[in-house]
């Protein structure tokens, strides 16, 4: 199980924020920021779109000359392989307001070209230099088995965050030939290799890519097996737990139906509960009828 929908869809979203290239090389526009964990979190709004935004992060160490000193106004940059991002403006209050400028790189899609990817279009350019990915990450990848061929691939790339470390962190946890595709599909749903170390140590260990994505994406993590074990439930499969989360059996609801005298009913049996909808009130409301 893969999940195609979520990558794809920031794309698409991310892409439609963009502005559309004027003749000139150069974009420029207003942009608003606000620092948070050793991040400066930068919207962009372009000049020819005043109605769009566009917005991504970067470490403050990656600017050259920035200050969010209050009242500071030096000029600052931020460098990227597909291109030059410029700043001035005024930090007051942890905040910043001013104008930027953009420069693509004028080498860039030669160098993509050199590593058999298609030449991307100018918004996608300005997309690659946002999320800070090109031909240094393309080789990085391809030195730890990883080809990317598209520049879909490399946006997703940047967006999600895959990298050779990651790569070789999931191989070393027994997933070593996943695809980028899958790769980006565990960044989104937050697979870690200390996730995963988690699960094994709660004996399920190995398990299929299709079902560490499921037990991620539904909230499976040790503390809720823990949790169900406590409570008698010694052999669940990695189904059944990721069934209970999909259908709302929490440890609470588990002693609050116990309460209401279901002490011997099984996981499926509290999975069906919730789908049709039995919860201790349901059962006190039926005593009462009975009475």
């Amino acid at each position: 199980m893969t999940s195609r929908l979520s990558p794809w869809l920031t794309l698409v979203v991310m892409l439609l924020t963009l502005p559309v290239l004027a003749a000139e090389a150069q974009r420029t526009g207003t942009w608003g920021a606000y620092v948070k964990e050793q991040q400066l979190q930068l919207s962009l709004q372009p000049k020819d779109r005043p109605d769009s935004h566009h917005g991504f992060s970067a470490p403050l160490a990656d600017f050259q000359g920035l200050s969010t000193a209050e009242g500071s106004s030096a000029p600052f940059k931020l460098v990227r392989e597909a291109g030059t991002f410029d700043f001035e403006g005024r930090f007051k209050d942890g905040q910043g307001v001013g104008t930027w400028r953009f420069t693509p790189d004028a080498s860039f899609t030669k160098k993509l070209g050199e590593l058999g990817i298609p030449k991307p279009d100018a918004d996608e350019q300005f997309l690659l230099a946002s999320v800070n990915v090109g031909p240094q990450r393309v080789q990085a990848l391809a030195a730890v088995g990883q080809k990317v061929i598209t520049v879909d691939e490399l946006v997703q790339v940047g967006i999600f965050n895959v990298t050779p470390e990651y790569v070789r962190a999931m191989a070393a946890e027994g997933y070593p030939k996943l695809t980028i595709e899958q790769l980006v599909s565990c960044r989104i749903h937050n697979v870690t290799p200390e996730r995963i170390q988690g699960l094994a140590a709660m004996g399920f260990k190995g398990l299929p890519l299709d079902s560490l994505l499921a037990m991620s994406i539904h909230g499976v993590t040790p503390d809720f097996v823990r949790e169900m074990r406590g409570l008698g439930f010694k052999d669940l499969s990695a189904d059944d737990l990721v069934a209970m989360r999909i259908h709302g059996v929490t440890p609470a609801f588990v002693k609050e139906m116990r309460d209401a005298g279901y002490e011997n009913a099984t996981a499926e049996d509290f999975v069906s509960m919730r789908i049709h909808g039995i919860d201790s009130i349901f059962v006190r409301s039926m005593s009462k009828k009975r009475k």
